[in-house]
């Protein structure tokens, strides 16, 4: 990872200021026999060589192409699965990082890449690396403006690359924002039915209450009855006598 920060370091270095092109050019070329021998080391070291190759084929694109190498940092993030133990982050936030960080890094580094093929190609409409960036956002986000566009096959196989990025991009954005819907849908959902538990609960604690004072009510009722019953007779004697 350190090396890949090296790298990415000295890539922008030598495309957007352009000195000290051999010494550039020396650094990575031996960070990129440093990666081989990584990858040569670790897969004859795997104990199954077939299952390690398969799950380390974005390693071996890394090798084989230049711009990808920077993108070894996205390890990195993976160091987040400590953070969402103590902070609790979901896995939808997990996510969204793990994508805005892949492709705004692809998207810069695919920049450098269209700018280095198409500053001096003939009839390139992308000459600095504002309009590289520019191009690089707009074709990531599938916009597609048509202002700019490269005119050289590296330039269009970076485009390539950047349209999938893309279509991948949508895709997240869109399954996660699903996601987010549904969650809000059943909180909703949870806390009507919670508080319409609640009502009912409460009727029912009423309607027992009110069931179990009626007894007393009518024992009172009798009393009242007979009381006023004596109060009849006595006036009824007193009136006689």
């Amino acid at each position: 990872m350190v090396l890949s920060v090296v790298f990415l370091v000295v890539y922008s270095w030598e495309i957007l200021s352009r000195t000290h092109i051999a010494l550039c050019e020396t650094v990575i070329n031996v960070i990129w026999v440093v990666f081989v021998v990584d990858y040569v080391v670790s897969l004859w070291l795997a104990d199954d060589r077939w299952r390690w190759f398969k799950h380390n084929l974005f390693t071996l694109l890394t090798i084989a192409l230049p711009m990808l190498r920077p993108l070894r940092l996205l390890r990195l993030l993976t160091v987040l699965h400590v953070l969402n133990r103590t902070s609790g982050m979901a896995v939808r936030g997990r996510i969204t990082v793990y994508a805005v960080g892949a492709v705004g890094m692809l998207m810069y580094v695919g920049a450098l890449a269209v700018y280095s093929v198409e500053r001096g190609a003939s009839g390139s409409t992308i000459t600095d690396f504002g309009t590289a960036l520019w191009w690089a956002f707009v074709t990531v986000t599938t916009v597609g403006y048509g202002d700019f566009s490269p005119v050289t096959f590296q330039g269009k196989i970076i485009a390539v690359v950047l349209m999938f990025t893309g279509i991948a991009l949508i895709g997240i954005v869109t399954a996660t924002l699903a996601s987010w819907i549904v969650d809000q849908v059943n909180l909703e959902t949870d806390r009507r039915e919670d508080a319409r538990e609640k009502e009912v609960a409460k009727e029912a604690a009423q309607e027992a209450i009110a069931t179990s004072a009626n007894p007393e009510i009518d024992l009172l009722r009798e009393e009242v009855r007979e009381l006023t019953a004596t109060v009849a007779g006595l006036r009824t004697e007193l009136e006689r006598r």
